[in-house]
């Protein structure tokens, strides 16, 4: 009896701790018309609300669920049933912007309130209802229409811009006055330059709207960007609980419309070239990008943070011949090439799809100064190129995985608090240090681990005669080969590579067995990860490299 009671406690417990992970963030709902509204993006339709916009603002946890839609008044959305779906859903701590007046102000008897009345009592209607299912209401005025007079921007909204102030005076809400910040906007940019704000397109140049158009109402995707940003901001400033959660980028990639770019690469190519004392940063939202990536080198000092399930994946491999026919090659097979120096990556996935078809690379790094945290790098033979001779690189928590010859290259490497992954035989490393580089590859406080099927893999083999490794503080599994290193079938290599374990741990270390022209170090005097990658300029990543980041969070 006492055994059941203990396991039904047991449940009990693993229930309501089930129970409280599942509620570890919040949604914010938005309500309101087609200027916060998502929009469809046929016909390359260059329209977007700036609710549309707001995830690329918030930390990727925060599920923002966005039921603004064209054409909608406060009246309507009550009427039409869309408020009853967004106030049954709203849990304890969520959040619900509410935003109306553009359609409020139509004639016609379908969406007309009068501010002071009407209007306001369906304000207080959201209000009062969202805090009775434990949400937090935020009310904001509508968007300045772009409506220029003589020159000067004059309002279009009236009493209808005071009345969501009003109602978050009467009932203590925090309040947001949209109406005045871009009114600003519009106004600090004129006539002429404020147009970049909204949808004018010429005529022929957008399949939606083939005969052009001139809409001072709507915002198109720059203008939504900004909008956006400067919404969440001032929101921040009124809900101080939501600072925490908001962040900057000088770019969003979005396959969903939600960013300033469909894809990584157009995102890169408007990066200014050889920006000097500043970091762009770029956000990749989740999403598979099937291109081949290219960072040309003059984009210096690049951040690109991906968002959980952001993939860059392409499927060349060396034998695939190119458009002339002509073998790919190996270095033409990869899936992102990186030039830039000072370039930093977080939560990316870097994935050759091809499969096990030889060489096929998923990412070519010939870059100094390169970090890579949090990141993934998929295929078989051949995963990850570290290409660039006399280039650094420093690869902090990042899981590798492939089959021969995974981590290759010319580069000094340090992996550290790496999960290396064997899916066959094979061999984990093949550098190509240069005679006379003092290092080559550091693999510090890994764990080394392998498919079920998989028995024999070393350590490393040298590509090139000079060729160095080092594993320092490493976790191996059973399958690594007890001489844990290889001469390439070249005995000369023996005397020319250096090869070097320290403190290796776990079933795959074997002092004893290693192969004779190895070494097992007493200490890591001269092989510390900051030695490694400090050279000329002192370049160390494990201890500032939360300032490359350069991003508000």
């Amino acid at each position: 009896m006492k055994q059941q009671l203990l396991a039904l406690l047991g449940a009990l417990l693993l229930l309501s701790a089930f129970k409280a992970d599942e509620r570890r963030t919040f949604t914010i709902f938005m309500i309101g018309d087609s200027t916060m509204a998502d929009k469809d993006l046929a016909g390359d339709n260059p329209e977007r609300g700036w609710g549309q916009m707001l995830p690329g603002y918030l930390a990727e946890d925060i599920r923002v669920d966005n039921h603004a839609r064209n054409g909608r008044s406060s009246k309507s959305f009550i009427d039409e049933g869309r408020w009853t779906t967004v106030r049954d859903a709203i849990r304890k701590g969520d959040y619900v912007f509410i935003q109306f007046g553009h359609n409020d102000e139509k004639p016609d008897t379908a969406r007309h309130t009068d501010p002071g009345t009407t209007f306001d009592a369906n304000l207080r209607r959201f209000v009062e209802e969202t805090r009775q299912r434990g949400g937090i209401p935020v009310l904001l005025n509508a968007i300045a229409r772009r409506h220029f007079v003589d020159g000067r921007l004059t309002d279009t909204h009236g009493a209808y811009r005071e009345a969501p102030r009003q109602v978050a005076k009467e009932l203590d809400v925090p309040f947001v006055d949209m109406n005045k910040i871009t009114h600003q906007l519009v106004d600090s940019l004129g006539p002429d330059a404020s147009k970049r704000l909204y949808v004018w397109v010429p005529a022929g140049t957008v399949p939606l709207h083939p005969q052009g158009r001139e809409d001072d109402t709507h915002l198109n995707v720059h203008g939504a960007r900004v909008v956006a940003g400067l919404a969440i901001d001032a929101i921040a400033r009124q809900v101080p609980a939501l600072a925490p959660y908001v962040r900057h980028y000088d770019f969003v990639v979005a396959q969903d419309g939600s960013g300033d770019f469909f894809s990584p690469q157009e995102a890169v190519l408007a990066v200014p070239d050889y920006r000097k004392n500043h970091r762009t940063t770029i956000l990749i939202r989740k999403g598979t990008y099937r291109e081949k990536l290219v960072v040309p080198e003059s984009k210096t000092g690049l951040s690109i943070i991906g968002q959980k399930g952001a993939v860059i994946a392409y499927s060349d491999y060396a034998s695939k011949p190119n458009r002339f026919g002509e073998p790919t090659g190996t270095s033409g097979s990869a899936s992102c090439y990186i030039y830039a120096p000072d370039f930093y990556a977080e939560n990316i996935t870097f994935e050759n799809g091809s499969g096990p078809v030889g060489q096929a690379v998923a990412c070519f790094v010939s870059a100094d100064r390169a970090y890579f945290k949090r990141c993934r790098f998929l295929g078989f033979q051949d995963t990850l190129y570290t290409y660039g001779k006399g280039c650094r690189q420093y690869y902090e928590e990042c899981y590798i995985e492939g089959t021969v010859d995974f981590i290759f290259g010319w580069s000094t490497a340090v992996f550290d608090r790496c999960r290396i992954h064997s899916k066959g035989d094979g061999y984990v490393s093949a550098p190509s240090t240069d005679r006379g580089q003092r290092y080559g590859y550091l693999f510090y406080r890994c764990q080394l681990t392998a498919a079920d099927n998989v028995s024999r893999v070393y350590l490393s083999r040298p590509w090139r005669p000079y060729a160095k490794a080092v594993f320092a503080h490493c976790d191996l599994g059973g399958h690594i080969a007890p001489a844990g290193w290889d001469n390439w079938g070249k005995q000369e290599n023996e005397r020319t590579a250096y090869y070097a374990e320290y403190q290796s741990q776990g079933p795959g270390a074997n002092d004893r067995a290693r192969a004779p022209f190895a070494h097992l170090l007493k200490n890591l005097r001269g092989h510390t990860p900051e030695e490694s990658l400090a050279g000329d300029d002192g370049w160390n990543p494990l201890k500032n490299g939360n300032a490359l980041l350069d991003i508000k969070r």
